[in-house]
């Protein structure tokens, strides 16, 4: 089942059950997939595609959690969370960080890195292999960790 499939049964059970959080979220991330295919000018997006506009549209929610939070604005942070954590189910199985931890140390010895001037070739081949399966910040940090 496509991702679009989930959303449009998901979409109508959140409308029979009048979860209108849910339904605003469903529908926004169903508008962004839906926009994103019509600016890459395909009919479908590919499993990597929605992965990333899925992506986006997380990382845009936990952007604003973190502006909110810095502004003190708790009736907010409460309405992103909810829609993070909807999001998030969208998303495939995160991997723990000793899970990227070793593919880091794979991906390092692959491409020969010795130091941390070798950094964008590592990440250039690190984030392929973790695309919307673990943050990039977490990855960051465990590269610069191994180069150091």
């Amino acid at each position: 089942m496509s991702l679009l499939e989930r959303l449009n049964i998901d979409m109508k059970q959140a409308m029979k059950n009048k979860e209108k959080d849910k339904l605003s979220v469903i529908r926004m991330v169903k508008s962004s997939l839906q926009n994103e295919a019509i600016k890459l000018g395909n009919s479908e997006l590919t499993e990597a595609e929605e992965l990333t506009v899925l992506s986006r549209e997380l990382k845009q929610r936990k952007d604003s959690l973190q502006e909110f939070s810095n502004a003190g604005r708790e009736d907010l942070v409460e309405k992103i969370q909810t829609e993070i954590k909807y999001v998030e189910a969208y998303m495939p199985q995160q991997l723990s960080e000793a899970e990227v931890s070793e593919i880091v140390k794979e991906t390092i010895q692959s491409v020969g890195a010795t130091s941390k001037a070798d950094m964008g070739k590592v990440m250039g081949a690190l984030m392929p292999k973790v695309k919307g399966k673990a943050d990039g910040s977490l990855v960051n940090k465990l590269v610069q960790q191994h180069l150091s």
